[in-house]
C-alpha cells in the first residue's frame, strides 16, 4: 500500500508539540488580558503605552467620571458574578460526578457480560489469523477511556467559565479607552479558552491511546474500540452541562426581562433588577461552559468515529501509525492554523470602529478555513500512503489520499457555508432580521409569525451543505470519509471557540457597565461588541450542529460495523418503528427543556415582582435587592430539571438495545439525527433573529430602526416579547439537541458488543 513521508516518530513528536504550543499561546493570551488592572490605584498611575498599551485617554477623563469608585464597582460586581457561576458549577459537578460514576461501573458491567467476564483471548472478528484481547479488557479500558472523556469536559467547560468571569469587567473597563481595546480583551479571552480546550482534548486523547497501546499491542481492534469511551464521556457531560446552563441562565434571563424592561420599564442590565447578578452568571455557565463541553464532546466523537473505522481498514491490520494517527494530525495541524488566525485579530489589524467589529469576526473564519485547507493538503500528503483501504460494510474500498483531503476539505468548507448563512438569518445587518423588526410595528403576534418563519427557512441551505458533504465524503472513503469531513469542521476548533466566547464575555461587560453606573457612551460600545456576540455565537452553534450531524452519522456507521449489521432495511418493521419513535425523540426533548426554562422562569418572575414590590425603595435605587435568591431560584431549579431530559437521552439507547435489538435502534438513532438536525438550526436561528430582531429596534442605527424604537417604544415592547420566546430555544434547546443526536449514537457505539450478543430480548420470547 506504500508507506508514509511522515515516520511514526515524526507523527509522536509531532501531536504533543502542536498540542503544548496551543496551551502556552493560551497561557500568554491569559497574561495579556491580565495586564488589565482591577485596582483603582494602579489604574489610575499606569504608564506603559503601545499598541496593546494600557494607559490611552480615558473618556471619563472629559466627563469627570474617571473616579476610583468605578473601577471598584467593576471589580465587585465581577466577583459576584465569578461566585456565583463557581458555586453553581460545583453543585452541578457533584450530581454530575455521582452519575459518572454510575454510569462508569454500567458500562463495565455490560461490556464485561459479552464474554461472561472472560479473562482468556480469542481470535479477533475481522482477523481470524489473529489473536484479540478478551472483552474484559475493553470493558475495563473503555470505563477508564469513559472517566477521561468525562473529567476532561468537566475540566475544559470550568476552565471556560473561570477564564470568561475573569475578562469580562476587565473589557468593560478597556471601553474607556476605546471600542478597540475593549474588542481585544474580550476576544484574547475566548481565544484562551479556545486553545485550552482544543489542545487539552488532542493532549489527553493522544496520552490515552499510548498507553492503551502499551497492552493492547498487536490488537488495534480492541484499543480503537476501547477509545470511544472517551467521545462518550465528552458528550454525557456535555448534555449536563449544556442543559443545566441553559436552564439557568434562561430562567434569569426571562425573569429580568419580563418584570424588568416589560412591565418596570427599567433598562437591560439595570442594578436595581434583582435578577441581574443571576442573568449575568447564566451567560457563563450556559453559553461558556456548556459550549466549551459541547464542542469539546463533538471534536472527541469525530476523531474517535475515525479511529475506530480506521482500525478494521488497512491502516489497522498493517499497523501503521501514523496513517492511524491521521485524525489527530489534522486536528494538531489545526491548532497551529488557529493559532496565526488568532494573531490577525489582536496583532496585525486594529479595529477602530465599531462597524469593524463583526467583519473582523467573520475574516477569521475565513482566514482559518483557507489557512486549514493548504495545511490538509500538507498532512495528507505526508502522513497518509498515496492508496490505502477503508472498511465499508464488510468490504475493504481503495481510497487515494487525494480523495480523503477533499473529505477533510468538503466538511471545512460546508462548515464555512454553515456559519454564513447562519449569520445572514441572525444578523441585523441584513433584511431577514430587519424585516422581523418591521413585523414589530403590529405587535408581538406578527413578531412570532415572521420569527418562525425566518428559522424554519434558515434550515434549507445548511441541509444541502450536510448533505453534499455526506455524498461525496461517503463516496470517497465511505464511512471514514464522513468521520474525518466532521473532524475538518471541527479542525478550526480553537478559532471558533474564540469568537464564541467572546459574545457571552462582552455581554458580561456591557452589564458591568450598566452596574456601575457607567457613561451613556461606554454602554454603547459594549452594545456593538454583544451585538456582533449574538451572531457570531449563533455562527458557533451553526457549526456546533452541522459538526454533531457528521459526527452522528459517523458513529452510526461505526455502531452498524460492529453490531455486525449488513443493512439498514426501512421496510422492515422493526427498522421502521425505531425510524419514527427516534425521529419524535427531539420533540420530546424540546419539550421537556422548554418547560423546564418555562417553569423556572415563572418563580423567578414572581421573585423578581416580590422584591419590587416589597423592598422599599428599591425602584429610586436607595435599596440594593436580593441578589442572591434569585441566583437561588436559577440553581435549584437548573439541578432539579436537568436530570429527565438527561435520563431520556442516556437510556434511550439501552432500553431500545436491550429490550427490542440492533436494528430497531439503528432506526432511532437515524430518526433522531434526521428530525433533530432540523430542529436545532431552526430553533437556533429563530431565537437569534429576534434577539437582534430587539438590538436593531434599541441601537437605533438606521432611520428604519429609529422609526421603531426608542426603547419602551410599542414595537419594542413586542420585539421583547419575541426575544423572550427565543431565550429558550436559542440557548437551551437548540444548543442542547445537537449533543442529544451525538450522545445517542456514540453510547450505542460502546454498548454494541452487549447490544449484539444480549440485546433484542422482545424479539426473542
Amino acid at each position: 500500500m506504500g508507506a508514509t513521508i511522515l515516520p511514526d516518530l515524526g507523527a509522536e513528536i509531532l501531536i504533543p508539540f502542536c498540542a503544548v504550543v496551543g496551551i502556552a499561546f493560551s497561557l500568554l493570551q491569559w497574561v495579556y488580558v491580565s495586564r488589565v488592572q482591577l485596582s483603582p490605584a494602579r489604574d489610575s498611575n499606569s504608564n506603559s503605552a503601545g499598541k496593546n498599551g494600557y494607559n490611552d485617554y480615558l473618556i471619563e477623563e472629559e466627563e469627570g467620571v474617571n473616579d476610583t469608585n468605578v473601577v471598584q464597582k467593576c471589580a465587585e460586581i465581577q466577583n459576584a458574578i465569578s461566585e456565583g457561576a463557581t458555586s453553581f458549577l460545583f453543585t452541578e459537578y457533584k450530581y454530575v460526578g455521582a452519575f459518572m460514576v454510575a454510569f462508569a461501573v454500567l458500562i463495565f458491567v455490560f461490556l464485561g457480560s459479552v464474554e461472561g467476564f472472560s479473562t482468556s483471548s480469542h481470535t479477533c472478528a475481522y482477523d481470524e489469523t489473529k489473536i484479540c484481547k478478551p472483552a474484559l479488557a475493553t470493558a475495563i479500558f473503555s470505563t477508564i477511556s469513559f472517566l477521561l472523556g468525562a473529567i476532561t469536559s468537566v475540566v475544559s467547560g470550568f476552565l471556560g467559565m473561570k477564564i470568561a468571569t475573569y475578562a469580562n469587567a476587565r473589557t468593560t473597563l478597556e471601553a474607556r479607552k476605546g471600542v478597540g481595546k475593549a474588542f481585544i480583551v474580550a476576544f484574547r479571552s475566548g481565544a484562551v479558552m479556545g486553545f485550552l480546550l482544543a489542545a487539552n482534548g488532542l493532549l489527553v486523547l493522544y496520552f490515552a491511546i499510548l498507553v492503551f497501546k502499551m497492552y493492547y499491542g498487536e490488537d488495534w481492534g480492541g484499543l480503537f474500540e476501547s477509545i470511544t469511551g472517551y467521545g462518550l464521556g465528552g458528550s454525557s457531560m456535555a448534555l449536563f452541562g449544556r442543559v443545566g446552563g441553559g436552564i439557568y441562565t434562561k430562567a434569569a434571563d426571562v425573569g429580568a426581562d419580563l418584570v424588568g424592561k416589560v412591565e418596570r420599564n427599567i433598562p437591560e442590565d439595570d442594578p436595581r433588577n434583582p435578577a441581574v447578578i443571576a442573568d449575568n452568571v447564566g451567560d457563563n455557565v450556559g453559553d461558556i461552559a456548556g459550549m466549551g463541553s459541547d464542542l469539546f464532546g463533538s471534536y472527541a466523537e469525530s476523531s474517535c468515529a475515525a479511529l475506530v473505522v480506521a482500525s478494521i481498514s488497512s491502516f489497522g491490520i498493517n499497523h501503521e501509525l501514523t496513517a492511524m494517527l491521521y485524525p489527530l494530525i489534522v486536528s494538531s495541524i489545526g491548532i497551529i492554523v488557529c493559532l496565526i488566525t488568532t494573531l490577525f485579530a489582536t496583532d496585525f489589524f486594529e479595529i477602530k470602529a465599531v462597524k469593524e467589529i463583526e467583519p473582523a469576526l467573520k475574516k477569521q473564519l475565513i482566514i482559518s478555513t483557507v489557512l486549514m485547507t493548504v495545511g490538509v493538503a500538507i498532512v495528507t500528503w505526508i502522513s497518509v500512503p498515496s492508496s490505502f483501504t477503508i472498511f465499508n460494510f464488510g468490504t475493504q474500498k481503495v481510497v487515494k489520499n487525494w480523495q480523503l483531503f477533499l473529505c477533510v476539505c468538503v466538511g471545512l468548507w460546508a462548515g464555512l457555508i454553515i456559519g454564513f448563512v447562519t449569520e445572514y438569518y441572525t444578523s441585523n445587518a441584513y433584511s431577514p432580521v430587519q424585516d422581523v423588526a418591521d413585523s414589530c410595528r403590529t405587535g408581538a403576534a406578527t413578531n412570532v409569525i415572521f420569527g418562525l418563519a425566518l428559522g424554519y427557512k434558515s434550515v434549507i441551505i445548511p441541509i444541502f451543505a450536510i448533505a453534499v458533504s455526506i455524498f461525496v465524503s461517503f463516496s470517497f472513503a465511505a464511512m471514514y470519509g464522513i468521520a474525518v469531513a466532521a473532524l475538518g469542521m471541527l479542525s478550526t476548533i480553537a478559532t471558533g471557540l474564540a469568537i464564541d466566547a467572546y459574545g457571552p464575555i462582552s455581554d458580561n461587560a456591557g452589564g458591568i457597565a450598566e452596574m456601575a453606573g457607567m457613561s451613556h457612551r461606554i454602554r454603547e460600545r459594549t452594545d456593538a461588541l454583544d451585538a456582533a456576540g449574538n451572531t457570531t455565537a449563533a455562527i458557533g452553534k451553526g457549526f456546533a450542529i452541522g459538526s454533531a450531524a457528521l459526527v452522528s452519522l459517523a458513529l452510526f456507521g461505526a455502531f452498524v460495523s460492529r453490531a455486525g449489521i449488513a443493512t439498514v432495511d426501512v421496510l422492515t418493521p422493526k427498522v421502521f418503528i425505531g425510524l419514527i419513535v427516534g425521529a419524535m425523540l427531539p420533540y420530546w426533548f424540546s419539550a421537556m427543556t422548554m418547560k423546564s426554562v418555562g417553569s423556572a422562569a415563572l418563580k423567578m418572575v414572581e421573585e423578581v415582582r416580590r422584591q419590587f414590590n416589597t423592598i422599599p425603595g428599591l425602584m429610586e435605587g436607595t435599596a440594593k435587592p436580593d441578589y442572591a435568591t434569585c441566583v437561588k431560584i436559577s440553581t435549584d431549579a437548573s439541578i432539579k430539571e436537568m436530570i429527565p431530559p438527561g435520563a431520556l437521552v442516556m437510556l434511550t439507547p439501552l432500553i431500545v438495545g436491550i429490550f427490542f435489538g440492533v436494528e430497531t435502534l439503528s432506526g432511532v438513532l437515524a430518526g433522531s439525527l434526521v428530525s433533530g438536525v432540523q430542529i436545532a438550526i431552526s430553533a437556533s436561528n429563530t431565537g437569534g433573529a429576534w434577539d437582534n430582531a430587539k438590538k436593531y429596534i434599541e441601537a437605533g442605527a438606521s432611520e428604519h430602526a429609529r422609526s421603531l424604537g426608542p426603547k419602551g417604544s410599542d414595537p419594542h415592547k413586542a420585539a421583547v416579547i419575541g426575544d423572550t420566546i427565543g431565550d429558550p430555544l436559542k440557548d437551551t434547546s437548540g444548543p442542547s439537541l445537537n449533543i442529544l443526536i451525538k450522545l445517542m449514537a456514540v453510547e450505542s457505539l460502546v454498548f454494541a458488543p452487549f447490544f449484539a450478543t444480549h440485546g433484542g430480548l422482545l424479539f426473542k420470547l
